[in-house]
């Protein structure tokens, strides 16, 4: 895996981009390879949640990662199977714990996410109790973090129109998800950490996309104290990160970068001066920055 990473994106993966042919602006021929996306129906026991639209990969993180981010699924659910049928693209989610979310699915709105991003009306809720625990970020850690994620093999330097979200301690990246809309891409991140037990108050979330109160929701309720982002920001998102201590960092590119909330983690270790700009074939410029 590239720089070490648990999980990376594959741009070689012929399931997840088609070449399209179409014209240029001087009226010649192209070929072009777009990102594929397909609709993945989660169930959670017998009951049908949502209808997502996914590149397909990791189905079954997304699901796990989808529900916890939603409250259906709880952090000490014993989940006795986790199947996932590639010709109905369907995903069903079986935990021991008898499970019925009518009235909840009635509560559904819509967000600002896009790929069928939806939050469901009492999402809030679950910030409640929220406690982030105390932790440090080196201003090297961020500098080092930007160069390998936005020099990696991605779906996004193939075809674009996609978001990544990456998981990270310190200043490795560990798994790093791609996806239509950038929470999808969060909730793989999600499933992953619940179905590898793995701790979260020590670790960094990285995402191209915007950073959204749903995106700043997800973070926290994953027990992540530092969200940060090539994108900018939103009031909301800002707001309800200063509320539950998440440190929020955006517009990360090159030396610069700013913090809008719970700066005090940050530890300034490294010159800005002395980090060098990217490389222009390196800039990534996020769809909805």
């Amino acid at each position: 895996m590239p720089g070490g990473m648990l999980i990376s994106p594959d741009p070689t993966d012929p399931r997840l981009t088609r070449a399209v042919e179409g014209t240029d602006h001087d009226g010649r021929p192209v070929s072009l390879n777009v990102v594929m996306e397909r609709p993945l129906t989660i169930y959670l026991n017998g009951q049908e949640i949502v209808t997502a639209m996914t590149i397909g990969d990791y189905p079954e993180y997304l699901a796990l990662g989808f529900l916890l981010n939603q409250g259906m699924l709880r952090r000490d659910d014993a989940v006795t199977a986790v199947d996932y049928d590639d010709e109905l693209e369907v995903v069903v989610v079986r935990t021991a714990r008898a499970t019925d979310y009518e009235d909840k699915l009635k509560k559904k709105t819509r967000t600002s996410g896009c790929a069928v991003g939806t939050v469901f009306g009492d999402m809030m809720e679950g910030l409640q109790g929220v406690a982030l625990p105390p932790s440090t970020i080196r201003t090297s850690w961020l500098y080092a973090l930007s160069h390998a994620i936005n020099t990696a093999p991605s779906l996004y330097l193939e075809a674009g129109a996609i978001h990544g979200t990456v998981l990270c301690h310190r200043d490795r990246p560990l798994v790093y998800m791609e996806d239509v809309g950038r929470h999808n891409a969060v909730d793989k991140i999600a499933g992953w950490m619940f179905r590898e037990n793995v701790e979260a108050g020590d670790k960094i979330l990285y995402t191209t996309g915007r950073l959204t109160s749903e995106m700043v929701i997800k973070t926290a309720q994953m027990g992540i104290p530092v969200l940060a982002s090539r994108s900018g920001f939103t009031a909301w998102g800002v707001e309800i990160a200063r509320e539950v201590g998440l440190t929020l960092i955006g517009r990360m590119r090159g030396r610069r970068f700013v913090c809008l909330a719970a700066p005090e983690r940050i530890e300034w270790d490294a010159d800005p001066g002395k980090v060098p700009d990217e490389p222009r074939k390196h800039q990534r410029k996020s769809a909805d920055a």
